[in-house]
């Protein structure tokens, strides 16, 4: 299990100081068995990357095949991200899951046999770091999806903390084994117990009696719920707000994941451990800065962390482009994981807290396809720049970068999601028909009559903005308000969905933040009686 892809979610609350105890989830037993067999995952996974940077630049000197196994690594997400958050939303997620862990214990115990074997050359390596890639891109918003099942809600964030501590715990654990591992035993030992450690994920997974999630509506089909997913996003600026700050930082940040093993050996010169150690500084640093965000969340706002994480990720850039010395960039390493954590808990905390259930698996799959595509296009980029200029400019260049981006990117304002309840509503009425029409048959049109008095018209549309913003969110393919050329006082709100099925889907979807948008915009009809909602579906015409 990808350490960085279950960091998202993780990283998802910002702190467990929400709740009255940061450990109450683990007194659910299948809880607590999946978060120690996930951290055993997790710390195999940190293993596997020292094995295969490592094992990189013994093949190759090159700092650009180097920097390609963290593209490897991430390309993936960026090319099935949205496949996967719909498949986590429309199939049995525990099967989902079962079989993407299977994949990669698979996948690794091969690269691991051939590695020891000597058959595994630069691009062999790569091939193999894409395929275990492949299966945690599949498995990442599965993974995501299924802890609010494991626990109760009221224990949701201190679940949602628990698995950041576990992975900051393996990011300071899992290198420092994996360069002891290395140095030991080599690359292909590494790779294999990698391995194992899926096994102990599997069996939870495969103890697991999960319910079956049971409604009304037929499942979605996979290319309709990414569709579903992408007209979300489009349509949730709060959430094209958070792509956008991680989105730019990813870009730059990620010269310092990809350059590290190229500054460590062939500019620094340390060994196989000491690159574990310097990589479990990240993860050290990590799990100090989650410790510290409590404190730090109750007087500092999300966007002033954001500030000050990329000053001091960018910071740590210039001083690992400067320093020669091993010793002094074990100083610098931990403050990078702090930062770091810093900037996935506020990313990831904005992103959770506008989603609702129903779409939460694809609209942070699109958010992975952004940070992972800026992982992977990031990694490679750098390491060109690198490769023609010099490790050092390739540094200085990106965290240059990440300060202009953070100017350029300060309009888009975070926010943690307070005031709103994403709980479905279930207000909107049956539809009142005289058949129930076929599911498929469409496109539908939904008109809502409106008397609004004329002086209060400003008023009305101003309100209606909103409510535009959630129709087409949760499945309008337009939206329209029009006003009677013939009396002044009507108004008719008119939307178009492409089937019967999608708009019962938008009877579920309405969460109780949108009841109170719509209600703003109702309280200003004054009509004797309430509005008027129709439905029209297209006529089939005789040929």
């Amino acid at each position: 299990m990808r350490p960085e892809i279950t960091e998202e979610t993780a990283a998802a609350v910002g702190s467990a100081a929400a709740t009255p105890s940061a450990w109450s989830p683990l007194r659910q037993e299948l809880f607590r068995s999946l978060w120690i067999a996930s951290v055993a995952s997790y710390v195999g996974t940190w293993v596997q990357d020292v094995g295969a940077t490592w094992l990189m630049t013994s093949l190759s000197s090159s700092p650009f095949m180097v920097a390609l196994v963290q593209a490897a690594t991430t390309l993936p997400i960026f090319l099935l991200a949205l496949p996967a958050g719909a498949l986590a939303d429309v199939v049995d997620r525990r099967r989902l899951l079962l079989a993407t862990q299977g994949w990669m214990l698979l996948a690794s115990g091969a690269l691991g046999a051939l590695t020891l074997l000597h058959a595994t050359g630069p691009w062999m390596l790569l091939a193999f770091t894409f395929l275990i890639g492949v299966g945690s891109a599949l498995n990442a918003p599965a993974w995501q999806a299924i802890i609010p099942e494991l626990v109760p809600r009221r224990d949701l964030l201190s679940a949602l903390a628990l698995n950041g501590i576990g992975i900051n715990l393996a990011r300071a654990v899992g290198p420092a084994l994996g360069g002891l591992v290395v140095a030991l035993a080599g690359s292909g030992a590494a790779f294999l117990l990698n391995s194992l450690s899926f096994v102990g994920v599997v069996l939870v997974l495969y103890r697991w009696r999960r319910p079956a999630h049971r409604s009304a509506l037929p499942a979605e089909r996979l290319w309709g719920a990414m569709a579903a997913g992408l007209r979300y996003v489009r349509h949730a600026p709060d959430l094209r707000a958070v792509m956008a700050r991680a989105g730019v930082f990813i870009v730059f940040g990620s010269a310092l994941w990809a350059l590290v093993p190229v500054v460590a050996r062939f500019e620094v010169g340390v060994e196989a451990s000491q690159y574990g150690l310097l990589l479990g500084g990240l993860g050290a640093g990590a799990v100090a800065g989650a410790v510290c965000l409590p404190r730090l969340r109750r007087t500092l706002s999300i966007n002033a962390l954001v500030a000050i994480g990329s000053l001091v990720f960018a910071a740590a850039m210039v001083l690992l482009a400067l320093l020669r010395s091993f010793i002094p960039l074990c100083f610098v390493m931990p403050a990078a994981g702090a930062a770091w954590i810093t900037l996935l808990t506020a990313f990831n905390t904005s992103a959770q807290a506008v989603l609702p259930a129903w779409v939460r698996g694809r609209a942070l799959s699109v958010y992975l396809l952004v940070f992972f595509g800026g992982m992977a296009g990031g990694s490679a980029l750098w390491g060109a720049v690198a490769a023609r200029a010099g490790a050092r400019a390739a540094l200085l260049g990106a965290a240059a970068g990440l300060v202009l981006g953070l100017l350029a990117t300060a309009r888009h304002r975070l926010t943690t999601g307070e005031g709103l309840d994403l709980a479905p509503s279930r207000h909107w009425p049956a539809p009142a028909v005289v058949d129930e029409p076929d599911a498929e048959r469409g496109p539908v049109l939904v008109t809502v009559e409106y008397r609004i008095d004329p002086a209060r018209a400003e008023q009305f549309a101003a309100a209606m903005l909103d409510v535009r913003r959630i129709r087409l969110r949760d499945g309008a393919i337009r939206w329209d308000l029009l006003s009677d050329a013939g009396d002044t006082r009507r108004y008719i709100e008119s939307f178009v969905v492409a089937s019967w099925i999608e708009h019962l889907r938008q009877h579920e979807r309405v969460t109780v933040s949108d009841r109170e948008v719509e209600a703003r915009a109702r309280a200003l009809h004054v009509g004797d009686r309430a509005p008027v909602v129709s439905h029209f579906i297209a006529k089939e015409m005789p040929r």
